[in-house]
């Protein structure tokens, strides 16, 4: 009845989710993820910063950019500017360079606390996923003729996975938390 590879991949999919959504926090580090939401207009497209220049982080609060194009430079400076970054790039005509300022302690509160409320979205997730699955299992249960016994061990195995990647999802939010308010 229950098919473990499929409910488990769904909500793998979730903690996938949540690591990505993650990278966008701001830790005291430079991520070349920090951009993946700053667009810019490249010939007449809305298109990411990772995709019209090379990043690198030579130091680890310092984005090198360099624009495939020359002409992309103001853009992608602006770009940067209107974002919600709070950078400033600094363009020496051949890369665009962001500095990350040094994260006050409320602001690391701050973000640990987005975390955390992140976290909490990705664990609400997964307990649709569990409720989904369960309405199925009670569905098909009543049409296969399934024993309460039968239902219930099946739901006791769902409730096991949901536990599992609740716990996933902690131990990620508890990892970001670390790296957050690290100094």
């Amino acid at each position: 009845m229950l098919d473990d590879k499929s409910l488990e991949a769904r909500m793998q999919k979730t903690v996938d989710a949540l690591r990505k959504d993650l990278t966008k926090i701001r830790t005291g580090l430079a991520s070349p993820a920090m951009l993946d939401n700053v667009f810019v207009d490249y010939y007449g497209t809305r298109t990411p910063i990772p995709q019209v220049a090379a990043l690198s982080v030579p130091e680890p609060r310092t984005i090198a950019i360099k624009p495939w194009e020359k002409g992309l430079m103001q853009a992608i400076e602006k770009a940067i500017q209107m974002s919600d970054l709070g950078i400033n790039p600094v363009n020496d005509g051949t890369y665009i360079r962001l500095v990350l300022p040094v994260l006050t302690e409320d602001r690391r509160k701050d973000l640990a606390k987005l975390a955390r409320k992140i976290g909490e979205e990705a664990k609400v997730a997964v307990r649709n996923i569990r409720r989904d699955e369960n309405d199925t299992l009670k569905k098909d249960a009543k049409d296969a003729g399934l024993s309460e016994d039968d239902l219930k061990g099946e739901l006791e195995r769902v409730q096991k996975i949901t536990d599992k990647y609740t716990a996933v999802v902690d131990q990620v939010i508890a990892e970001k938390e670390k790296d957050i308010m690290t100094v």
